[in-house]
């Protein structure tokens, strides 16, 4: 069981000097149902309210012990009311995407159906424990064609690099350390197949490549390759509605097939893998 939200309401008491006017915030919990509202002494002495819970429930107020007021029946069914203040989903969804930001102008019923969304699908978010979530279960096989001892041209050394290519693959690098893609390769750890890295700029934004043309070149080709423009175009026009969209950043992390480890395997100042 977990809190789903509170509400804001009022209790009201009937008193022969005017309502008592109660208010209240109600935690909403995932599963639970509760009988009983507690009320602290300091209202029940003031006003004089005894709640009695023997078969019928009721409540009498002041001094007159034997005029009874029955509490309202309520259905089962409660619908939702979307004013509730989502505090576990909302702080849940906002640890998970502290970057992003909803919609200030979406209406009460539509912030409170794209939290629950959220929430429900919060797996496929980002965590601290698994900032980069991992594809498993289709391990890529790297095969290549050709037997050991393996051409030089597989084993490529690094690029020369100037300062501010330098500078920019250190912050790739360091970022995808953060991650969890890639570690460092140890001193005792020899590879035959390297592959340096490309600094591209496009709007004077880097983008970290692998150089991989030497190595596609020994690699036998997939048997399922990435589809043409036209076979996509044609399966796309049985639709009605097509949804595009355009992220900063988007990562897809498969892992490599064990046996391919000293496959992949690049060059920086430091090695990884």
């Amino acid at each position: 069981m977990y809190p789903l939200g509170i509400l804001d309401t009022n209790l009201l008491f009937l008193h022969p000097s005017g309502s008592v006017r109660i208010k209240t915030e109600i935690v909403v919990i995932d599963n639970c149902t509760s009988q009983h509202i507690i009320i602290g002494n300091y209202y029940l002495n003031i006003y004089g309210i005894d709640i009695n819970n023997h078969k019928d429930r009721y409540f009498t107020t002041g001094e007159n012990k034997r005029q009874k007021f029955s509490f309202s029946n309520i259905p089962k069914q409660i619908s939702i009311i979307y004013s509730v203040k989502n505090t576990y989903k909302e702080e849940s969804v906002a640890n998970q995407l502290a970057e992003a930001h909803i919609n200030p102008s979406l209406s009460p019923k539509m912030r409170h159906d794209h939290l629950d969304v959220l929430y429900t699908y919060k797996n496929a978010l980002l965590s601290d424990n698994e900032p980069l979530h991992t594809i498993k279960g289709n391990e890529v096989d790297i095969t290549l064609n050709i037997d050991r001892p393996y051409p030089q041209v597989l084993r490529r050394p690094t690029y020369t690099a100037n300062p501010r290519a330098r500078e920019a693959s250190e912050k790739h690098i360091q970022e995808l350390i953060q991650l969890g893609v890639p570690r460092k390769v140890s001193h005792d750890e020899e590879f035959e197949v390297t592959t340096p890295i490309i600094i591209s700029w496009n709007n004077d934004k880097s983008r970290m490549v692998g150089d991989f043309r030497a190595l596609n070149t020994y690699t036998i080709a997939d048997r399922y390759p990435i589809p043409r423009i036209q076979e996509t175009l044609t399966q796309l026009s049985k639709d009605k509605y097509i949804k595009s969209m355009d992220a900063l950043k988007g990562f897809h992390r498969n892992v490599f097939d064990a046996q391919n480890l000293e496959i992949i395997y690049y060059y920086h100042s430091i090695w990884y893998l």
